[in-house]
């Protein structure tokens, strides 16, 4: 194998999970920021559902951040983040199935959705209920489920791997929304996120989480290329929002 290859990557900026896999790989990339409602007809062409992330590279394009580093540990096995164990691997790949499942359904459309997409990008009213029992009954049970399977220190499964990296991910987005992990209630919890989104490849999309949270969507290749981002040439990104066919 040759050395890595230059990556392109659809994604929002606070996205982290493939750009985590990407550094944590090495693997030189590209990003093109935007949000899936609000891509062009490109972008429908590359997802066909009109959701991000996509990777395109010199082999192929993929859809779907699970399938992306899936392809991505096969292609650049080194540093392996599946654990070697089957048993350890098969309980890492649920765990990420649980994240992308259970938690995205939570902390995404529930949570995220209710408080920043609904009101700043849709113009309509949040569902206070909707979201009352996202904080109050839907939370809690995602939480005490991961109470159970965190380890004391280090990671799941022993040396860092996809369960990490797939669930600290969401916590990261749920700090956008204004929500952080209760420490007393769930000490376990909260203990191994701070853990996981300290390492060296979370810190450094933190400068462009922070300052893209506060801009309008429209700004955030321009603010991005002031922090030096690695943007990709062209863009799939438009000014006006538009639904996809799964949701929003």
């Amino acid at each position: 194998m040759t050395g890595p290859a230059l990556s392109a990557i659809i994604c929002r900026p606070t996205y982290a999970r493939v750009l985590v896999f990407l550094d944590l790989k090495g693997v030189a990339y590209e990003i093109d920021p935007i949000v899936p409602f609000m891509g062009n007809d490109r972008f429908s062409e590359l997802s066909p559902l009109r959701r991000i992330p996509v990777l395109i590279d010199d082999l192929v394009t993929l859809c779907d951040s699970s399938v992306i580093c899936e392809y991505l540990e096969e292609r650049y096995p080194q540093p392996a983040l599946y654990p070697a164990d089957i048993a350890q691997r098969a309980k890492a790949r649920w765990l990420e199935e649980f994240a992308d499942s259970r938690m995205g359904d939570v902390f995404i459309w529930q949570l995220f959705n209710q408080v920043a997409v609904i009101p700043y990008v849709w113009g309509e009213k949040t569902d206070e209920a909707a979201l009352q029992k996202a904080l109050t009954v839907e939370i809690p049970h995602v939480l005490d489920y991961l109470e159970r399977q965190v380890p004391r220190e280090g990671f799941i499964c022993g040396a860092l791997s996809i369960a990490d990296i797939s669930i600290a991910c969401f916590f990261r987005n749920a700090k956008f929304a204004r929500f952080s992990v209760d420490a007393q209630r769930w000490p376990l919890t909260a203990a191994f996120v701070d853990r996981v989104l300290a390492l060296s490849s979370f810190e450094k999309l933190k400068a462009f989480e922070d300052r893209c949270i506060r801009t309008p969507i429209p700004k955030h290749r321009s603010v991005l290329a002031e922090l030096n981002a690695p943007l990709s040439s062209e863009s799939c990104a438009t000014e006006v929002p538009r639904h996809g066919i799964m949701r929003i």
